[in-house]
């Protein structure tokens, strides 16, 4: 795997453009060409920049995992109790969806790229073991009974109201409302 390093402006856009197109197309339905042809670059400055359409892949979904993170974490910060905190990476998928509507490109990847020695595979696993484990810190930090099993459940329940988003577009709502729900009822009564 390639040291990752720097952008430059045209690495950029070709991130740019070849994000938008997996997500839109597919990443085994384009190639590289198409990529070069959207980004405004020769194939060599995109194979210079990447060393090969995997390695692009994986530089995608990297960029893509860092501002779901950020979006996460924001959502996580603005959340009024730990009980709410638990719950704010559902709040970060009702606004992550209203401008991705083609489900999650990590989903989408994980389908895609079945080998889980692809490195697009490896981000795309670990962006969801890392929601799972934040689950379960904020679990922990909430005082819920049994955070392991709550975070399960919670990350289950998040990404099947993220991949059926596209067919259930107003399902967030009731799902972040039984994900409430479900730290309710692993947090012991104030006293």
């Amino acid at each position: 795997m390639q040291e990752a390093r720097p952008l430059t402006p045209a690495g950029r856009r070709i991130v740019a453009a070849a994000d938008e197109l997996f997500y839109h197309r597919g990443i085994t339905a384009v190639g590289v060409d198409l990529i070069a042809e959207h980004s405004g670059v020769t194939k060599r400055t995109l194979y210079n920049q990447f060393g090969s359409k995997d390695q692009l892949v994986a530089a995608c979904l990297t960029e893509r995992d860092q501002r779901w993170r950020s979006l996460v974490h924001a959502s996580v910060d603005a959340a009024d109790t730990p009980a709410e905190a638990v719950t704010a990476p559902f709040e970060a998928a009702r606004t992550w969806t209203a401008t991705h509507t083609r489900g999650c490109a990590f989903i989408n990847a994980l389908a895609e790229l079945p080998d889980p020695s692809h490195p697009a595979h490896r981000i795309a696993a670990n962006q969801k073991l890392w929601l799972q484990n934040l689950f379960r810190e904020l679990a922990v930090a909430a005082g819920c009974s049994r955070p392991a099993t709550l975070a399960t459940r919670l990350l289950v329940l998040h990404e099947g109201a993220v991949a059926t988003q596209p067919l259930l577009p107003d399902s967030l709502p009731e799902s972040t409302a039984l994900a409430r729900a479900l730290v309710r009822s692993s947090t012991p009564p104030r006293p």
